[in-house]
């Protein structure tokens, strides 16, 4: 009979944010290891209305489970702990029963299950410091952390280093291992033949530094060069385009479907990574998804000079430039396109780093460690 894993997460699914790429690939990944996996999520509506494995683009291997809670969170603070207190409730008497690995990135359903006598993991993604931090201390919870930057705020706090797993993002390698041309793959996403093209993917929140992107555009000299963004919330791509939508070498092409993320990779010279340094979880907390794909994508990177980033890309594998400096970012960019095949020879340097960060080498680690507890 194969072993359970029970993947546990107050959230809507699907959801347009990444978390919700990262949760599902995870619980895939697990699959891939020889556990029967069950994804519990609430049953709050979602604008997405696709089925979870065809929006993710991601096989049918897992059972979603989603259950009742009161969704309070358009409410505000209030709203939200209402949500989750409900939603606890219910998973507590679902699984109360249930025998297996119960695995979380919500720190009160890690306190929660913990209570009722579960065997629980608490994988961590914000740097967050509140009582139930302290109660994942005291109960000896084991922790999954996404950078050291992470791992150093929870051993500040007194969780001792051998209950921390530092386990970066990953990415599915073969997602962008297709064989298609970068005209072919222009072709079919009517982009430009005659533009160096300069992608940026994901969200446009302002840690993310997308207008940094933007404005870089004033400063990079390269001639022939169009600047594509995809990604973004509704609400966040319209304030987007209403602030640099009127320049003409950027395109601003909102939400893609997943499984259009390595054809647009192919058809880009160019992949730009630019957090900003002005918030901690963009400076030591983040492992961005994008990082893993860029590489498995073997095209070159530059990226904001953050500890969150070096952790995993170097000099030899990327480029770097000042975090909030577009003018940086500019001239970044031009030396990249005027030291071409130096920045093919790093796209293949991060192209051979990346096997190391596949999703089921990070199954494993975790799985690993929580076989030594």
């Amino acid at each position: 009979m194969k072993k359970k894993l029970f993947y546990i997460a107050s959230m809507r699914m699907p959801t347009e944010r990444a978390h919700g790429i990262q949760i599902m690939e995870m619980c895939q990944a697990f699959t891939h290891l020889g556990y029967e996996v069950e994804l519990v999520v609430t049953n709050r509506k979602t604008s997405v209305l696709e089925d979870p494995f065809i929006f993710y683009d991601i096989p049918e291997s897992f059972k979603i489970t989603r259950l009742w809670c009161l969704d309070g969170v358009r409410f505000g603070r209030i709203g939200f702990w209402i949500q989750s207190l409900t939603f606890a409730e219910r998973v507590a008497w679902y699984l109360l029963n249930k025998k297996g690995i119960f695995y979380t990135r919500d720190e009160l359903l890690a306190v929660y299950l913990k209570l009722f006598g579960k065997d629980v993991v608490w994988e961590t993604h914000m740097g967050r410091k509140n009582i139930l931090v302290k109660f994942i201390k005291m109960f000896k919870i084991p922790v999954v952390a996404i950078t050291d930057g992470l791992r150093e705020v929870y051993l500040k706090d007194g969780i001792s280093s051998e209950s921390i797993l530092v386990a970066p993002d990953g990415a599915d390698i073969s997602r962008f291992d297709i064989n298609i041309s970068k005209q072919d793959a222009r072709k079919q996403l009517n982009l430009p033949q005659d533009k160096k093209i300069v992608l940026y993917k994901g969200s446009l929140t302002p840690w993310k530094g997308a207008g940094t992107l933007a404005e870089a555009t004033k400063f990079s000299k390269t001639p022939d060069t169009q600047f594509v963004f995809i990604g973004g919330s509704p609400v966040d791509v319209e304030e987007f385009k209403k602030e640099f939508g009127h320049i003409n070498n950027i395109s601003i092409l909102g939400n893609r479907p997943r499984k259009e993320t390595p054809i647009y990779q192919k058809a880009a010279d160019l992949l730009i990574i630019p957090n900003s340094a002005k918030e901690d979880i963009s400076k030591l907390y983040t492992s961005p998804m994008k990082l893993f794909g860029y590489m498995a994508g073997g095209v070159p990177i530059v990226a904001s000079d953050l500890p969150s980033i070096k952790e995993i890309l170097g000099e030899n594998d990327a480029y770097f430039f000042t975090p909030d400096d577009a003018e940086s970012l500019g001239k970044v960019i031009d030396n990249v396109f005027s030291n071409i095949d130096e920045a093919k020879g790093k796209a293949t340097e991060s192209l051979l780093k990346v096997r190391e960060y596949s999703w089921e080498k990070r199954a494993e680690s975790i799985l690993n460690f929580i076989k030594a507890k």
